[in-house]
């Protein structure tokens, strides 16, 4: 006599076929259980690859549009014209930072220049010229009480009446 379950399968040949088909059933049900779970994953998978490749497009997209965006208006001032460039040169060689005459011509002589000049004040010396650097030059805004009272301040720097503004 057997222990357990299988101990009526050697007394009874009927019940005993019943119990192999009812193991086997299960086995199919486990198999079955399985084959869809592995089924279900295996989807999942290519699935999560395809949302990072959207995610990183989409990425990069926002990206092209910045690069695009910036490369389209430039802001700040993008250069110095003739007659500011003669202005500092002057206020230069009169602080004796400078020598020579002044050309007009913004060169590598005067923002060498204007570099010694800010450095020498404790300013940063990366962006020529500094706003502190052209005020202490006397060139920047002039807020004296009579041009107040006229409107807004203006600099010193002389402008032809025909100039267009600069945007």
């Amino acid at each position: 006599m057997m222990f357990g379950r299988f101990s009526l399968a050697l007394a009874d040949p009927v019940k005993a076929h019943f119990r192999r088909g009812e193991l086997l059933h299960l086995a199919v049900k486990k198999f079955m259980a399985l084959a869809a779970l592995l089924v279900l994953c295996a989807g999942y998978a290519p699935a999560a690859q395809q949302k990072t490749a959207a995610k990183t497009s989409a990425k990069r997209s926002a990206h092209r549009h910045g690069k695009r965006k910036a490369s389209w208006k430039k802001k700040g001032q993008q250069g110095i014209n003739s007659d500011r460039a003669m202005e500092i040169q002057q206020a230069l060689i009169r602080e004796k930072y400078l020598t020579g005459e002044a050309t007009g011509v913004w060169d590598a002589r005067t923002q060498s220049a204007l570099v010694k000049y800010q450095g020498d004040n404790g300013w940063q010396t990366k962006v020529v010229p500094d706003s502190r650097a052209i005020i202490k030059l006397g060139l920047g805004p002039n807020y004296s009480s009579q041009t107040l009272l006229n409107g807004a301040p203006s600099t010193t720097a002389s402008r032809s009446v025909n100039a267009a503004p600069n945007k």
